[in-house]
């Protein structure tokens, strides 16, 4: 596993341990649509949602979240889409970017709710 990889790998688990600790349940991580992949997909009474993480270890080029592009939300989004249809999901979908910065021991979550959204 490279060191990116790595840092993606821990930035995935700490995101997980923050949605448990908010009261969200998870359902899938790492999940494939083809060659789309969602990082977590949870839920809570209201909600399904579909987080983006990422991960660095300094800020020196930009916050994690300013690295979704606005072909990774178009993925994302076709790859809910067909999660949605695939599971007769009922819930308002929403899609979630956390963001990690890790640099030593600290550890900053930014939690950014309703991120992105489609646009009929």
């Amino acid at each position: 596993m490279t060191e990116q990889q790595e840092t993606g790998s821990k930035g995935e688990s700490i995101a997980k341990a923050y949605l448990l600790k908010k009261g969200y349940s998870i359902l899938e991580t790492n999940w494939h649509f083809g060659h789309l992949e969602i990082d977590i997909i949870a839920q809570n009474e209201t909600f399904i949602l579909f987080c983006e993480v990422k991960t660095r270890s300094s800020n020196v080029v930009g916050e994690p979240e300013d690295f979704v592009s606005r072909q990774q939300q178009k993925n994302y989004i076709r790859a809910a889409h067909t999660y949605i249809t695939r599971n007769n999901i009922m819930k308002e979908a929403r899609f979630d970017i956390i963001s990690i910065l890790q640099s030593g021991d600290k550890t900053d979550i930014k939690h950014l709710e309703n991120a992105f959204s489609p646009h009929w």
